[in-house]
């Protein structure tokens, strides 16, 4: 018993009903309506979409005694039933190029071309089917009959790959008409495969047919085909799971429960969820296929908020929701991991496909959640607590309170004390019976700024007014027969933020005293011209006598609180608290310095170094113009370097070059000069005789990172490592 399989049985007999190709059929039609018709054509376009329906519709127009006004054939006559079963004819001829691809097939066929047709009123036609398939020689044979074609000939060239004879003979696309044909939408594919089964008498439901149309990849007759598959397995109407089952493709509720999973951050159940895929008799390659779309599907459900494509109604809110649980970056980083998988057929070659699937979902569920650079600097502005969202799983987090700072103080807090200097000796213990001295404190040049008053804080109090009060004498230091213990480090300064809200967070020593000299101003503020930052102050402290000058003394603004520490109120007049400590420096201002002496050209070098890497004293950009440049001792008390022109422009004041000095004699425990000279070796010496480019900008940065940083350089050798593999 002979049967015909569906994708032959219902092959259009006119062009309204070939699908999709619109642009190519209606242009057909009324080329035959108007007898504008070519005579040579290339159809272009993957398999199934109907090139070769197409060039039979247009051999019947051409040869159909019964056509319509419209072009139209009629296609129930002896002539149109023979063109479209592909039965002997005498005037249409399909040849396959691929088994007739040689040289002289194609000169029998321009021998043949030259014969007239059958009958007055026909047209010959030969439609070559694969025609890149055929050979140079053979497409030269052919050259001069497509230029020059014999009357009432046409010639139509169906193909899959166009840049095959592109690359073959040029020369042939210029001498025939180029029609492109478009893959079948899976809309229209449904419709169609529900039309072919009505007339089947046969009713199913779009959770049968869409899978196949996905499956058919937009062919037609691959989705005939398929469907011819399902109905030969099932008796009566086939279901969604026997469609599964038959094609072996990856429902959408598989899908639902990985990325389930993946938005749970439990990466163990991927081990176990490919081992059910195994079990279930899935195919890697297929669920690859289908995790592509699933993402894709996700991502422009995501972005666009409307209904998911391709997917069952009765899964679209599931998926909708599903959607809402990831950042739109998110999926795109998924989608292209999945991307990347086999862009080289890694995938396809690869013997352990269970291996990469498992190692591409472990990175979905590890996978940090996006978060935008607008929300970072955002939260930073808002002071420094974390941005929006949550990195390390994708879902937003509860505001954790700072630690160390309540959200409204219940008690004034006491001030911190002062950072003790490098210098200073610890006080000595006093017996009870030690006297008690009477010391006159001097308004802190901190507190008589006025300071940025704290969120949720009272209107600012006055400045304190100098007040007596009573402290115990500090004992003088013991000689002690043994060496002393070597004195414990200075604590060092945090670097001061531009809010300036509270000086007691550098507070950790002894208050200062009428006779100790004003601290210098922070070093690792750097001059930018902005009307903010510590002012200088005197070089040298006043005397007792003088008495205390708050109005002469220069304002500094207040120091935000350090996250873990109480924040100091305003200096306001209380009678029960001790008067607010000065803030000392870790470093001795340069009246403090001895003379010059001899110096050590290690040392030199190294106060160098510490110097550029703190940026103290150096002006905005010179910190790079210096950090080529090697210092060398010029006699005693003087350093001599020679440097670029722009360095002697840019230290060219007196007071830029003099805080520079400052800055190493502070390191190096004595008052130095620096000797800028200008030389052209220095210059050559900077650039190594070598044009600088961006490139080596960045790659001489990058080293200076690496070297600093043991952790860095590891990770940057891993990564190269990946990229090459």
């Amino acid at each position: 018993m002979s049967r015909t399989a569906l994708a032959r049985r219902y092959r259009p007999r006119h062009f309204a009903e070939v699908a999709t190709q619109e642009h190519v059929s209606q242009t057909l039609r009324a080329a035959v309506q108007r007898n504008r018709v070519a005579h040579a054509y290339l159809f272009c376009g993957p398999r199934g979409v109907g090139k070769t329906t197409l060039a039979r519709v247009l051999a019947m127009a051409l040869n159909c005694p019964n056509r319509t006004e419209e072009g139209e054939p009629c296609g129930v006559c002896d002539s149109c039933e023979r063109i479209w079963a592909g039965r002997t004819s005498l005037d249409v001829v399909e040849i396959d190029a691929a088994s007739n691809r040689g040289v002289d097939d194609a000169r029998e066929l321009r021998e043949r071309a030259m014969y007239a047709p059958s009958e007055e009123d026909r047209f010959k036609v030969y439609i070559i089917d694969e025609a890149h398939m055929l050979t140079r020689e053979a497409w030269n044979a052919l050259l001069k009959i497509l230029e020059e074609p014999p009357p009432r000939v046409i010639f139509v060239f169906a193909t899959t790959e166009p840049q095959k004879i592109q690359q073959a003979a040029p020369p042939i696309l210029s001498r025939c008409q180029r029609f492109d044909f478009h893959r079948i939408a899976t809309v229209d594919l449904v419709a169609r495969l529900r039309t072919v089964l009505a007339a089947e008498g046969i009713e199913v439901g779009d959770e049968v047919l869409l899978p196949i149309a996905q499956k058919a990849d937009g062919g037609m007759r691959d989705g005939l085909s398929l469907m011819d598959q399902v109905l030969s397995f099932t008796e009566g109407a086939p279901t969604a799971d026997d469609v599964r089952r038959i094609l072996g493709l990856v429902g959408t509720e598989v899908f639902l429960e990985l990325f389930g999973i993946i938005a749970d951050r439990r990466p163990a159940e991927v081990f176990r969820f490919v081992g059910r895929l195994l079990e279930q008799g899935y195919d890697l390659a297929e669920f690859y296929r289908g995790l592509a779309d699933f993402l894709r599907v996700l991502l422009i459900v995501r972005l666009d908020g409307g209904e998911a494509e391709g997917v069952p109604h009765h899964l679209v809110p599931t998926v909708a929701e599903l959607a809402n649980r990831f950042a739109p970056g998110d999926l795109l980083r998924m989608l292209a991991q999945v991307a990347e998988l086999d862009a080289d057929g890694r995938f396809r070659k690869s013997g352990e496909q269970r291996i990469l699937i498992e190692l591409l979902l472990l990175r979905f569920a590890y996978l940090e959640s996006t978060v935008s650079l607008e929300d970072v600097l955002a939260a930073l502005g808002r002071g420094g607590g974390d941005p929006p969202g949550n990195f390390a799983g994708g879902r937003p987090s509860a505001p954790e309170p700072r630690a160390g700072r309540p959200s409204q103080p219940t008690a004034p807090p006491a001030p911190a004390p002062a950072v003790e200097r490098a210098d200073a000796r610890p006080p000595a213990v006093v017996p009870p019976s030690a006297p008690v001295a009477e010391v006159r404190a001097e308004p802190s040049p901190i507190a008589s700024a006025p300071a940025a008053a704290p969120p949720q804080a009272a209107a600012p109090a006055p400045a304190m007014e100098p007040r007596r009060v009573e402290v115990p004498a500090i004992a003088p230091r013991p000689q002690a027969a043994a060496p002393a213990a070597p004195p414990a480090p200075a604590p060092r300064m945090d670097p001061p933020s531009r809010s300036f809200d509270n000086p007691s967070r550098f507070m950790d020593g002894p208050p200062r005293f009428d006779d100790e000299p004003p601290p210098p101003p922070p070093d690792d503020l750097e001059d930018d011209g902005s009307d903010y930052g510590p002012p200088s102050l005197p070089s040298a402290a006043p005397s007792r006598a003088s008495g205390p000058a708050p109005s002469a003394r220069a304002s500094a603004p207040a120091y935000e609180d350090a996250p873990g520490r109480t924040p100091a109120p305003a200096y306001a007049e209380a009678p029960s608290r001790a008067p607010a400590p000065q803030m000392q420096s870790e470093a001795p201002v340069a009246a403090d310095l001895p003379q010059g002496g001899a110096l050590d050209l290690r040392r030199v070098r190294e106060a160098w170094a510490a110097v550029l890497e703190s940026g103290e004293g150096i002006p905005p950009g010179g910190r790079a113009l210096l950090r080529s440049v090697r210092p060398e001792v010029g006699g005693p008390a003087t350093i001599t370097a020679d440097v670029l022109p722009v360095v002697l422009d840019r230290f060219g004041g007196s007071g830029a070059q003099r805080a520079f000095e400052d800055a190493l004699g502070r390191r190096l425990g004595q008052r130095v000069t620096v000797q800028f000279r200008a030389s052209a070796a220095a210059a050559a010496a900077a650039t190594g005789g070598q044009r600088i480019t961006a490139e080596s900008a960045r790659r001489d940065r990058l080293s200076r990172l690496m070297e600093g940083e043991p952790v860095l350089a590891a990770a940057v050798q891993a990564l190269d490592l990946e990229l090459l593999d």
